[in-house]
Formats: C-alpha cells, structure tokens, sequence
C-alpha cells in the first residue's frame, strides 16, 4: 500500500510542534536546543542561527562552511554538545584559513567533547587545505566534489546541498534509515540504499524535511529498542517492521 505521505508529515510536525512545547524550560540546554528546532523543519541542528551573534564578534562563517563544519562534528555527538562545539569552533574559524590558522591540536580542543573529537579536527584540517587549494577557500555546491573530501559521507554532503545551497537531496542517517524500514517504506540494509529508494517513493516536497522531523522523533519515540509504539501518533500507518519488544 503506498504511504499516505501527507497524513503522516501533518502528524509529525504537530507532534514536533508539542514536544518543543513541552519540553522548554525543563533544561537550559534543552531550551537553547528547542529554539535551534523550532526553525522550518528541514534545518540541521547547526549554528547558523548564531551567525549574527558572531558577527558582532567578528566575521560571521560562511554558510556552506557552518554547515559542513557542525555537521561533521554532529557524527556520534548528542545535539546540545554539537551545538556547543560548533559555536566556539566557528567562532574562531569563521572560514577554512582561519582553520588552519589555528592547527590540528587547538582545533580538536575546541571540537572536544564531540565524540571522536581527535579524528573530527584532523579531517577538518584536511578539508580546509583542500577547500584552499582546490576551491578558492569555498565548499563545493556538487555532490561528487563534496564526496571527496575526508570524512564527509552522503548524509552531510546533502545537508550541505539542501541547506547551504537550497538544492534537493533527502539526508538519510540511522534515525530516517531505521524508521523508514519500520514503517514499512523500504526494506533497506544500508543508508544509502535508503536514500536511493526514497527519491523514487517521496514526493520532492518532502525532502528536505524528512530529516529534521524523523531525527527528533526517532531519539523520543521510535528508538532503536524498545520504541514506544503504544504512544505512537503513526502507529496505523506503521509495519512495525523488525519491532520485537515495545514500550
């Protein structure tokens, strides 16, 4: 049966809508974190709401540049703490020169406490020197190009596109793979495979939100074990796909 894609992205921004509602003023983390999603869904927990507070402070980054940067420092680190991170490193390296500028050591210190902060600042560097060397200093608006550039998979090279660049890409990571198979839309083993299947299933208009909305619901409802189905808004559109013991 085809997805009735409509009903399920109505039920899934009322419910993002309620649960930043309900989750402000519980944690100032959660708070300041609440605000960053409250923005159109679609928009990556980055620091791009923030580029007028750097501003004032000195040059604002680059917006393809924050983009690729937060994302990058996103990977196994919870939202507040990527939120954080990528504040203080832009703040210094508003561009890739700047980057340099500061090294590899100073650059991990301000990544910490990113998860695999040490790895995170060296692939920085090295996307900086290339970004100098072979782009004029700008991150490429191209998929392969972006491709290339250390540590940078498709799911932050279409953060990039879509939201740097406002081009169309779906950016799948483990909460829009997994839920997308539970749900029953694809029966994927690997997010890329995902991807490439919901560009033919989704309508175009749905893809740049898809992320935004999944991510939230997926670390609160639809969790990996254990997902909380019998509180689930989607649950008649859901297959339950792989779900053994729910909440």
């Amino acid at each position: 049966m085809k997805p009735e894609w409509g009903a399920v992205f109505r039920i899934l921004e009322k419910w993002r809508r309620e649960h930043l509602a309900a989750s402000e003023g519980s944690d100032p983390s959660v708070t300041a974190l609440a605000e960053e999603y409250k923005k159109e869904p679609g928009t990556p927990r980055t620091v791009l709401s923030d580029r007028e507070e750097l501003k004032e402070r000195g040059s604002p980054p680059d917006k393809a540049w924050a983009v690729l940067v937060s994302t990058i420092l996103s990977l196994r680190t919870k939202d507040a703490v990527t939120l954080k991170t990528s504040k203080s490193l832009l703040e210094k390296a508003p561009g890739p020169k700047e980057l340099i500028g500061l090294g590899e050591e100073k650059t991990a210190k301000l990544a910490y406490p990113a998860g695999f902060y040490r790895t995170k600042a060296a692939n920085l560097q090295k996307i900086a020197v290339i970004l100098l060397t072979q782009y004029g200093g700008k991150v490429p608006a191209d998929m392969d190009a972006l491709l290339s550039l250390p540590g940078v998979g498709r799911k932050t090279a279409n953060l990039v596109l879509t939201e740097a660049f406002d081009m169309d890409g779906i950016c799948v990571d483990i909460h829009v793979h997994r839920i997308s198979n539970r749900m029953g839309w694809v029966e994927t083993e690997v997010p890329d495979k995902t991807e490439a299947e919901l560009r033919e299933i989704l309508p175009k208009r749905y893809w740049k939100r898809i992320n935004a909305l999944l991510v939230l619901y997926g670390q609160n409802v639809c969790r990996p074990v254990s997902p909380f189905c019998s509180r689930c808004p989607l649950a008649k559109h859901c297959k339950r796909r792989g779900v053994g013991k729910a909440r």
